[in-house]
């Protein structure tokens, strides 16, 4: 009998045609017809497996799926799978641990340079606004190399964006509960200071951080004041780590330059947002972590790991959660 793996986030035709071209025997897929709550429990009832992007997992969504033998992340972060639920009903939890560090890592260089370097501006004025605004930006411009970035975290992602960043030649900051390996430290050329510190010196702010209770709120009124004018604070981490009014109100009033955001408190993000429209951040629909050229080798590494549990085999460590 084939097992049912049902995907959450609702998917294109063409999407499900590729995931079952991965598809490992025995297996068949299945996809939530909306994101709406009685569409989300209907689909999750006839799972033997679950799979979410971006669709929480709730309490009530697992207690409904009676058939449940495991969820899995299609990615990493699960701060918005409710994992009490799933240690209490004996559901294992799984994610692909690191598989998008080298897409998101790039994603955050490539904010950065568009917003020092006027990218997003340029093309704003010319393309909507018919203005040439070359002598505007030159006074504007800066570069990225030898500037100081400070990283609000380095996991697998966090040290991505180190390796890219030596070929800038930046001093690189970061701020986190425990200080790295010595050896790492010296290899990503990075050196630890308290947050205060590394708000007030670096040119850009990137953050690469997990959500949990002692980051919510991470990034608030304080946290942006204590920043120089001149610097850009970079979110691909989780949208709950920045207070995103605040950030809105920091950028209108130009108390810091500029800030690109790929995460959002909720997403989809709602039409009334503060951060949208602003011309000073660039913001994108989550979709940092998305390389055409990944999508199989996280496919594959994801459907493995629903293999295992079927077969009775274990997890390996890192792609189990608790």
């Amino acid at each position: 009998m084939s097992r049912t793996i049902v995907f959450l986030d609702p998917l294109s035709p063409e999407r499900k045609a590729r995931l079952e071209a991965l598809l490992p025997e025995g297996f068949v897929i299945a996809v939530a017809a909306s994101r709406d709550q009685a569409d989300q429990l209907a689909a999750i009832a006839a799972a033997d497996y679950a799979v979410s992007g971006d669709v929480p997992i709730t309490d009530a969504m697992l207690r409904h799926g009676k058939r449940l033998k495991a969820i899995h992340k299609w990615g990493v972060g699960v701060d918005n799978f409710a994992l009490p639920t799933a240690r209490e009903l004996g559901i294992p939890v799984m994610r692909t641990t690191g598989s998008n560090a080298l897409p998101v890592a790039e994603s955050a260089v490539a904010s950065m340079l568009a917003l020092l370097r006027g990218v997003v501006k340029g093309y704003t004025a010319l393309t909507r606004e018919g203005r040439w605004i070359k002598g505007e930006l030159a006074a504007e411009n800066v570069t990225l190399s030898t500037k100081t970035v400070g990283l609000v975290g380095v996991g697998a992602i966090g040290s991505n964006v180190a390796r890219l960043l030596k070929g800038f030649r930046c001093r690189l900051l970061y701020a986190m509960p425990r200080r790295l390996d010595p050896e790492l430290e010296a290899e990503l050329g990075l050196e630890k200071v308290e947050l205060p510190a590394l708000l007030r010196e670096s040119d850009v702010v990137t953050l690469h951080c997990p959500l949990a209770p002692e980051t919510r709120g991470l990034i608030g009124t304080d946290e942006l004041a204590a920043m120089k004018a001149s610097a850009i604070l970079v979110n691909t981490a989780r949208g709950g780590i920045v207070d995103e009014a605040a950030l809105a109100e920091a950028l209108r009033t130009g108390v810091i330059r500029a800030a690109a955001v790929d995460v959002f408190a909720i997403e989809p993000v709602p039409a009334d947002n503060p951060l949208l429209g602003l011309d000073n951040v660039i913001v994108t629909p989550h979709c940092a972590s998305l390389a055409a050229d990944n999508f199989a080798p996280t496919v594959t590494r994801l459907f493995a790991n629903l293999a295992r549990i079927e077969h009775g085999e274990p997890v390996p460590a890192g792609d189990r959660v608790g």
